[in-house]
């Protein structure tokens, strides 16, 4: 690994060093031998451009397989599927001269009307966590450095160089940075990208409490921080917060901000010198170009994988697979050209794409094809449905694929509503109307409606976006040749407005206030009871599975050991999703009704058992803390659940956990309901009150139990006020002194 003393160079090159030598690549110091770093965009493939530069997809890049986005491989719910994309990721980077790949994102899915919810996985962070781990994992191991971004807390793209996204830090601490932080501790990145947002008022790559005081001293980070692309608004803030490397370069104007503060006492030159020994260390990422790679054998892989992140959302009847000897027709123009990606940054040249139509034809299957729409809206409408449903009228099975264009989702804008295009809706209905079975193949990056058409067909395939191999997948699928094993990473509603963050969602005046609070995703409609069309960690196959012999042991104060038993039952092998959820009503705080803290994708031959292990650690259990600043787990009762989904429970075991049987040290200041809430001294506190307490008052405490709820929410040094005499203070002393020898 390349190393420079600080003191060797000038303040004036030091300081230049902590900015792009030009959009891609870090600015080398020869004579010291530290190279110059390159980085591109990722995720899902690599972006390697070598003409023009941009990071909206604008101009071409080298041609690199476009492997499924982090939408697809957040449904595949297969932690081996993201590593395996995040390693021939960095195959591809070493051979075409990248060392940092920029990515995986972990951001939390809070609305599906964010435009980049593509690049997302999920809207839990324990499944985005585990994923993006095993991404980094992945790409790093072939000796190509990884960004995980953005950090943090953007999700959203309106106004994203602005806003302030204003979180409490119980959310930001349980939903927004639980995925940094386990790919962080677990994987340790080369760099983590700093956002562009805000922060509560500070931008995030100007926070010094994100990239210093959580992301180094709490989480441990040893790596770059890198900010997005234009990010950093004043560079002398930045570095002092903990950012190290601004891109793109070269900034010249960033370098003499940077030596004039330092030169006025305004900014210590050891930051700088810290900054410079990261930035350096990066060099130790670059080597030889690899000879190439394998295009053939990275597309093969890519529908390979492409083909476990499907999702069967629908199957009446069994109209899937397709039987050899059906009269099929294919309708639709995604079957013929793909929507396979999306726009932005991660838009990439593709070596190759798979139609599915194609396919089918050339597996041998005599399959007629109608367009039925323009993906750009052109031609003549009802020409082309009509045209479709003439041909549909005497098929066995019509398999339809509709979705989104590239046009509506992309990095840079927002979505404004959650509806297919109006002539692709018209061309369901018609088409099944007519056809004896439908099928819809639907892709998209984010979230669409089924409404208006879902209850009139027999089969949903939800492909999302799939890249360049998706096209085969879904032959491969229809067909049977892969049994469909992806869930859903995020709640497909009835309704936008059923979401929780709809009516703060993007925000106004500059701020996006999260007043949904943990209460995001599944979360809040398990919380409320609100209807969903399907909820998370929804997914069918082709053959059934039967769930039991749930054992659950505690093993620790605040840990379990869990196992189930999965056997399939059907007739052909299959894959299934364990989803561990816990549930509780312990502590001070509001829990949601469940939430995910494990998950394992088990892959079983017809008639095989299997049984599945899980260690549930103090996170699992815990809630953050505020006023304590840290994670606490309450004495209590806990359900292990095991889901088919977020919303049916299949298995269930309760434990009783010790858990912090101290909790935190009480003051005059805490209410009366959380002194009886404390797990030291609430037990006793009612029979301390009425020996303290004059008789007629210690009376009314037993036969008026309206006056505890009355005094619930009074501070104690109020309820102390009440009463004459120091007896009570007396008392509620001694009890605070029990709380701090606990504590």
């Amino acid at each position: 690994m390349p190393t420079i003393e600080p003191s060797r160079l000038s303040l004036e090159q030091k300081a230049a060093l902590l900015a792009g030598q030009d959009f891609w690549s870090t600015l080398p110091v020869e004579e010291a031998g530290v190279p110059s770093v390159v980085m591109t965009d990722g995720p899902h493939g690599v972006r390697r451009q070598v003409g023009a530069f941009d990071h909206l997809g604008i101009y071409e890049s080298l041609p690199s397989t476009c492997f499924p986005p982090a939408v697809a491989v957040g449904s595949s719910w297969d932690v081996e599927v993201a590593a395996r994309v995040g390693a021939a990721v960095g195959r591809e980077a070493r051979a075409l001269g990248v060392h940092v790949v920029l990515g995986p994102g972990v951001n939390i899915k809070r609305s599906p009307l964010c435009g980049r919810n593509f690049e997302y996985y999920s809207e839990d962070p324990v499944l985005s966590g585990r994923l993006g781990a095993a991404h980094v994992r992945g790409q790093q191991g072939e000796g190509v450095g990884a960004s995980v971004k953005h950090f943090a807390v953007n999700n959203q793209e309106t106004d994203r160089m602005r806003v302030s996204a204003d979180v409490d830090e119980r959310t930001l601490r349980e939903i927004y940075l639980p995925a940094f932080e386990q790919v962080v501790r677990e994987a340790r990145p080369a760099t983590v990208m700093a956002a562009y947002n805000k922060v509560n008022g500070v931008h995030a790559a100007q926070s010094r409490w994100l990239l210093t005081e959580v992301l180094r001293e709490e989480w441990g980070f040893e790596g770059a921080v890198v900010s997005d692309w234009g990010a950093v608004h004043d560079p002398v803030a930045a570095l002092r917060a903990g950012l190290d490397l601004e891109m793109p370069g070269p900034s010249a104007e960033s370098a003499r901000r940077i030596v004039d503060a330092v030169r006025a006492g305004e900014l210590d030159e050891d930051v700088v010198d810290s900054a410079v020994r990261r930035v350096v260390a990066l060099g130790g990422l670059v080597g030889e170009a690899s000879a190439g790679f394998d295009v053939e054998g990275h597309h093969r892989l890519a529908r390979e994988l492409a083909g476990e992140c499907a999702v069967l959302l629908k199957n009446d009847g069994g109209v899937l697979p397709l039987a050899a000897g059906q009269r099929v027709v294919v309708v639709g123009a995604f079957a013929e050209v793909p929507r396979y990606q999306a726009g932005g940054s991660s838009h990439l040249r593709a070596t190759r794409v798979d139609s599915c139509l194609d396919v089918l034809r050339g597996r041998g299957c005599s399959v007629g094809f109608a367009p039925g729409f323009a993906v750009d809206g052109s031609g003549d409408g009802r020409a082309l449905r009509e045209e479709a449903v003439e041909l549909a009228r005497g098929a066995e099975v019509a398999v339809v694929f509709v979705g989104l264009p590239e046009s509506e989702e992309s990095e840079g804008f927002d979505r404004e509503s959650l509806e297919l295009p109006s002539v692709q809706v018209e061309l369901v209905r018609a088409v099944s109307a007519v056809a004896a079975r439908t099928v819809v193949v639907l892709s998209h990056g984010g979230v669409a409606s089924l409404e208006g058409w879902h209850d009139g067909v027999d089969a949903i395939l939800e492909g999302f976006l799939l890249g360049q191999g998706g096209g085969g997948a879904i032959a491969d699928l229809l067909l049977g040749d892969v049994n469909p094993s992806g869930r859903l990473a995020e709640t497909v509603p009835l309704r936008v407005e059923d979401n929780p963050s709809f009516v703060n969602f993007p925000g106004e005046q500059g701020h996006v206030r999260y007043g949904e609070g943990v209460m995001v995703g599944y979360r809040w409609y398990g919380t409320t009871g609100a209807p969903v069309r399907y909820p998370f960690g929804h997914g069918l196959s082709y053959t059934t599975f039967d769930v039991g012999g749930l054992s659950v042991e505690v093993t620790g104060d605040d840990s379990v050991r869990a196992s189930v038993t999965v056997t399939n039952t059907g007739e052909r092998a299959g894959k299934y999703v364990v989803q561990v959820y816990v549930a509780t009503g312990a502590g001070p705080v509001r829990r949601p009704v469940r939430e995910l803290r494990d998950f394992a994708k088990v892959g079983l031959g017809a008639g095989e058992s299997r049984t599945v292990g899980f260690e549930l650690g103090r996170r699992a259990f815990a809630y953050y803390d505020v006023p304590g600043g840290g994670w606490v787990v309450a004495p209590g009762e806990y359900a292990v659940q095991i889901g088919a989904d977020a919303e049916c429970v299949v298995a269930e075991a309760a434990v009783r956990l010790v858990g912090d049987v101290g909790g935190r040290e009480l003051t005059l200041e805490d209410t009366f309901g959380e002194w009886i809430a404390h797990p030291v001294v609430g037990s006793v506190l009612l029979e301390e009150l009425t020996s303290a307490l004059p008789a007629g008052q210690s009376a009314q405490f037993g036969e008026r139990p309206e006056l505890l709820q009355a005094v619930r929410d009074v501070p104690m040094k109020r309820v102390v006020g009440l009463v004459e005499g120091p007896v009570l203070e007396e008392t509620l002393e001694r009890l605070m002194g029990r709380t701090r020898r606990a504590g």
